[in-house]
């Protein structure tokens, strides 16, 4: 059987932890940033785990020799 390819558009979203939690970065940081609070923005700075109903799916089909 052939090596699986990463998906490297999930590879550049998604990180493991030592623990084997996926970690990813927030949303709503790019644009409209005027009417968001700075309070808003600096937590949206902070990464965050994945939603425990798609880590399963990332770890094996987007990037399964993480």
């Amino acid at each position: 059987m052939p090596k699986l390819k990463t998906k490297k558009a999930a590879a550049k979203r998604y990180r493991l932890t030592g623990t084997g939690k996926v970690k990813r970065n927030k949303s709503n940081t790019q644009h409209i940033l005027g009417k968001k609070s700075t309070k808003r923005k600096r937590n949206l700075r902070k990464a965050t785990t994945a939603d425990k109903t798609v880590v399963k799916t990332i770890k094996k089909k987007l990037i399964p020799y993480a």
